[in-house]
């Protein structure tokens, strides 16, 4: 695509003093030479209207903008309603995505003939041409901040993540609160460390004692949680380090966990402490993630359960010395209890640092993929990977590389007219250039090609494009060096540098392929990490960084990525809308190129994307080979990937990335501290930078839903000053004297028993009394208990919905067929018994969403194709072709992807409004993320932040 060569217009680069001697001259790849990118797609106009779901209030709505018509719904709403500039219902009021894209790219493109990257003006325009069209077919996109700023009247800044530093002074104390609240306002997030600041176990210089840290964190925190108050583009976000031989260590590692547990003594009060809840804002330190810094001398400590010192921050003198397993289990404890600290590997971080001379890594930004230097900020970019893949499920590298080399020149370029929020974080910048390209959609392609997220080809696959990404990356970054020079703090850390590069090649060749498919991304890996290290000698390096794997959650949308960063697939089955109106589930367009993929035939693949669509799994699936499960497992549900699956995704990764990964770490909700301890102990092992996890329900204040007003409560009439007390306290509503009942004899693998189930008056089940072995066996003792129990809970109000979601699917013996024509097969007796007591009690919807139907029912499923065949039908058949292409293959007339799909084609339920809520209506399990401040919808997880399908608004910095 690119190539060096000599400049013939004898022009200089004033702006380090050297004369110019040579320029990139680029050859088109992606666009068509002499047809402009916005001539070769379709465009149509759309009304987007965006409502909070909550309220019912219109929270912004912009008619006729303009978008290819191959852009999902969701993509160009979160485009306009979060990219688009100028005052809405003024005539500067941006309308289409070309004014978006041109008001970008012309920038970039204007500052590279500036600044003497381009040998002549048909190379700019190429590079202009090349932007645009990977932009406008979603192959990449940058960071958020510059689709807000960049060609704006307002400050040029373009980078997402900063680093700010704090010293053990009043004054620059106060100078972080200032600096944090002008990144906040900006739209960006910040994260800093603590450890110069001295503990609450020292003296002053006057004689008293100091305030510690943590007190100085109340200060901060109340200025974010301001800052967030004030409508600014997305909430504050911000990430406090401390280092583990700090005094005040425990203090750190305990502080948010005590606040949680404020938390759920003033829910217990009846104050509303939702997330965004009024009363919410009198707990402290909820803006911030916390992390503890870790050195490898600690860790060893932990193995050995030996000792460890925390030192004075003046003079390094031992104030305390403590157990190490000890400490390291509070933290355990601490994120088991309320999700924080994380972890960071501070000497893993530092052996892999291309600028030491300069200072050490002491922190990274709130959503710790970016770690540099303090006082400095990273721009990020983002591929999606997906489009890498070609019809016959072969990866272009060729063309990877090609887009890598594009936009990190492109990244390269904006540091050259970026504006900062401080001088020193723009001093920083210019000096060291760090950048921060990653990937999207890494979940989607591991799935499409047939690979388990949690498996060795898997994680081979991924390591392989990751290596290629870093080491085209700094190969780029080395050509640069030579044309426009190295970045001014090179010379000072040349010799790190370069090692910290032979460890990336070290790592790639140590990598082990598992097919034609990574062995080819290895082998231009390996190429372009022999290039990094010979140019490199020679011109230096325009980057002191060059990669790092972000959440890419707004982006990510903007790109219609079915899955973000290095994130596994959220859940099978997705929420659309559609072009007009209304929206649908629609089970995610990689499954059927995944079953084609591994061999399956389109009559098999229909029965298994049909079974998606009604349960939200493939356990079971008909048809489905179980050694091929893996392939389809996903971070939700009843296949969700195991924790340490996660960790060794992230450890395959991390030795080809400049910086390090944002992503959490999810655990169940029965997961113990120790589970919790593991996961940290074992990410220190597996050469990590950072590590975070969660682990469900662990927080009070992120609502799974409006259950309030559901609760009983007893509220009484008591003077002003006095709290409103709730009581949360179950009624049982006994059944009366005489009861409608009925009593079914069943048969399962051969079992015969009976069950009568007894009714409320108003129809609501309220009793069921199973009758299975003789009479004083302890089988028939045991079903006994579990009728009690069954029925008592039913009494007090528990939903029967709930009970047949958490026994239907139980496998144990006996199983089998069964003498039932409405269910032919059961995988145990508690299977059976709570599908036929939903066949019983339910209505259709109500087992609609549960995937259990009647003979009757399935019947006419089978005589239809689908039983919402006719509502599919008077679906948009564009927004299908949108996800998937043609039905047909007319070569073959094969059914092709979106002709396999359709019978996962269903409306989604009507209280569904994003896919974390259609995951919860058609599983039945809770997504545990807020609500979405802004409209009201259920966000999903996205690395280590939080991101809202419905508007894109997310949680973090980037």
């Amino acid at each position: 695509m690119t190539e060096t060569t000599r400049a013939t217009n004898g022009r200089s680069d004033k702006r380090n003093g050297r004369a110019r001697s040579s320029a990139l001259r680029l050859a088109p790849v992606f666009s068509t030479p002499g047809v402009h990118p916005y001539d070769e797609v379709t465009w149509e106009r759309r009304d987007v209207v965006q409502t909070n779901w909550k309220t019912g209030e219109v929270v912004f709505e912009q008619k006729a903008v303009e978008f290819p018509s191959t852009w999902s719904v969701n993509a160009s709403t979160i485009v306009t309603t979060k990219y688009f500039r100028g005052a809405l219902g003024s005539d500067v009021r941006e309308t289409s995505l070309r004014q978006l894209i041109d008001r970008v790219v012309k920038t970039y493109r204007k500052a590279g003939e500036d600044f003497d990257y381009f040998v002549d003006g048909d190379t700019a325009e190429v590079f202009e041409h090349e932007l645009t069209w990977m932009l406008l077919h979603q192959y990449f996109s940058f960071n958020s901040p510059v689709w807000f700023n960049v060609g704006t009247k307002s400050p040029q800044q373009v980078s997402a993540c900063f680093i700010l530093s704090v010293d053990d002074s009043m004054d620059s104390i106060l100078n972080w609160y200032k600096e944090e609240g002008f990144i906040f306002k900006g739209g960006s997030g910040a994260g800093l460390n603590l450890s110069r600041i001295r503990s609450s176990k020292e003296l002053l210089s006057s004689g008293g004692t100091a305030s510690g840290p943590v007190s100085f964190m109340r200060g901060a925190d109340a200025s974010a949680g301001t800052i967030k108050s004030g409508g600014a583009t997305r909430r504050a976000a911000k990430m406090v380090v401390l280092d583990v031989d700090h005094p005040d260590i425990e203090e750190f590692v305990e502080t948010k966990a005590r606040e949680e547990n404020k938390i759920r003594a003033l829910r217990d009060a009846g104050f509303d402490m939702d997330l965004g809840g009024r009363d919410i804002t009198s707990v402290q330190y909820q803006n911030a993630n916390n992390s503890v810094r870790v050195s490898d001398t600690f860790m060893r400590a932990v193995e050995d359960e030996s000792t460890f010192d925390l030192r004075a921050r003046n003079d390094n003198r031992v104030v305390e010395t403590v157990q190490a397993r000890e400490l390291f289990d509070k933290i355990a404890q601490a994120a088991w209890a309320c999700a924080d600290p994380g972890i960071q590997y501070d000497d893993t971080i530092n052996d892999w640092h291309t600028n030491p001379e300069t200072g050490r890594i002491t922190a990274s930004n709130p959503c710790s993929e970016y770690m540099s230097l303090d006082n400095s900020s990273c721009n990020l970019a983002s591929l999606n990977l997906l489009k890498f893949l070609r019809d016959d499920d072969s990866f272009d590298a060729e063309r990877f590389e090609q887009a890598v080399e594009l936009i990190i020149t492109a990244m390269d370029i904006s540091i050259c007219f970026a504006d900062f929020p401080t001088e020193s974080i723009g001093q920083t910048t210019r000096d060291y250039r760090q950048l921060g390209i990653g990937y999207a959609n890494l979940g989607a392609l591991l799935m499409a090609t047939g690979h388990g997220y949690d498996s060795d080809g898997g994680r081979a696959f991924a390591a392989a494009i990751t290596s290629l990404m870093t080491g085209v990356s700094y190969r780029r970054s080395a050509e640069l060096a030579a044309i426009v020079g190295p970045y001014a703090g090179y010379a000072r850390n040349a010799d790190a540098h370069k090692r910290v590069m032979r460890k990336h090649q070290a790592a790639n060749d140590s990598l082990r392929v598992f097919g034609s498919l990574d062995a080819d991304v290895h082998k231009r890996a390996t190429a372009a990490w022999d290039g990094v290290v010979k140019l490199g000698e020679t011109n230096g390096y325009r980057n002191a960084q060059a990669s790092v794997l972000a959440p890419t959650g707004t982006i990510g949308f903007m790109m219609d990525c079915d899955t973000t960063g290095i994130e596994p697939d959220f859940s099978l089955v997705k929420f659309k809308k559609l072009v007009g109106g209304g929206s649908m589930q629609i089970v995610n367009q990689t499954i059927p190129r995944a079953l084609k993929k591994l061999g399956y035939t389109s009559e098999t693949s229909e029965a298994i994307v049909e079974y998606i669509a009604e349960n939200g799994h493939v356990i079971d699936a008909p048809g489905l080979r179980p050694e091929h499960y893996e392939v389809f497992d996903t971070a939700m549900g009843k296949r969700a990937i195991k924790p340490m699956g996660h960790v060794r995704m992230m450890a395959a990764a991390q030795p080809f990335l400049s910086g390090a990964i944002s992503k959490t770490v999810n655990l169940p909700e029965t997961a113990t501290v120790a589970e919790i301890a593991d996961v940290y102990l074992q990410g220190w092992k597996l050469g990590l930078k950072a590590l975070a996890v969660y682990r469900d329900n662990c927080k009070v204040g992120q609502p799974l839903s409006d259950g309030k007003a559901e609760k009983n409560a007893d509220a009484v009439e008591v003077e002003p000053t006095v709290i409103e007390k709730v009581v949360y306290q179950p009624t049982r509503k006994r059944l009366p004297k005489s009861r409608p009942s009925r009593t079914t004899s069943f048969s399962v693998g051969g079992a015969e028993g009976y069950m009568t189930s007894g009714s409320y008056p108003d129809d609501g089940l309220g009793e069921v009394f199973l009758k299975l072995g003789k009479q004083g066996s302890t089988l028939a003792g045991v079903m006994d208990a579990f009728s009690i129990a069954t029925s008592i809970g039913l009494q007090y109000g528990v939903p029967l919905e709930t009970y047949v979601q958490k026994f239907t699917n139980l496998k144990f013996e006996p199983a089998g067929l069964t003498d039932d024509p409405d269910i032919r097969m059961a995988q145990s007796i508690m299977d059976y018994i709570f599908r036929r007591l939903a066949l019983d009690y339910l209505t259709f919807d109500e087992r609609a969403e549960l995937g259990i139907y009647t003979a009757s029912e399935r019947a006419r499923q089978v005589e239809t194709g689908s039983y919402l065949a006719e509502e599919v039908e008077e679906i948009e058949s564009e927004s299908l072709k949108n996800d998937a292409g043609d039905q047909v293959d007319t070569d073959t007339g094969a059914s092709s992807p979106a002709a396999v799909a359709k019978a996962g084609v269903a409306p989604a339920p009507a209280g569904a409004r994003t896919t974390s809520e259609l995951f919860e209506a058609l599983t039945g399990t809770s997504v545990d993320a807020p609500l979405c401040l802004t409209c009201g919808t259920k966000m999903r997880p996205s690395g280590s932040c939080y991101v809202c399908e419905g508007c894109g608004s997310t949680s973090g910095c980037s």
